[in-house]
């Protein structure tokens, strides 16, 4: 179920992403947390250019995530180079 709600953010992403003209410094990152639970649960992290796309979704404010165990959901490649 997260993975088609996980699609539309991307998509939702790569719209606003190409508006702004694909910048490095924008991105989404997934971390799956099971925590001995059957089924995990997907958290989201936008990077600070993206924060007007989570003020959308109702998400809230939280520091860096670590980088283990994230993937990144959307953007470029250098993000992570940018941002960690």
């Amino acid at each position: 179920m997260a993975m088609e709600a996980l699609d539309a953010l991307r998509s939702q992403f790569a719209v606003v992403y190409e508006q702004r003209g694909r910048p490095e410094g924008m991105a989404l990152f997934v971390r799956h947390l099971s925590e001995g639970r059957l089924h995990c649960e997907a958290v989201v992290y936008f990077s600070p250019m993206a924060s007007g796309m989570a003020d959308a979704s109702s998400s809230r404010p939280c520091a860096r995530p670590s980088r283990g165990g994230l993937g990144l959901l959307a953007g470029a490649q250098e993000a992570w180079d940018v941002l960690f």
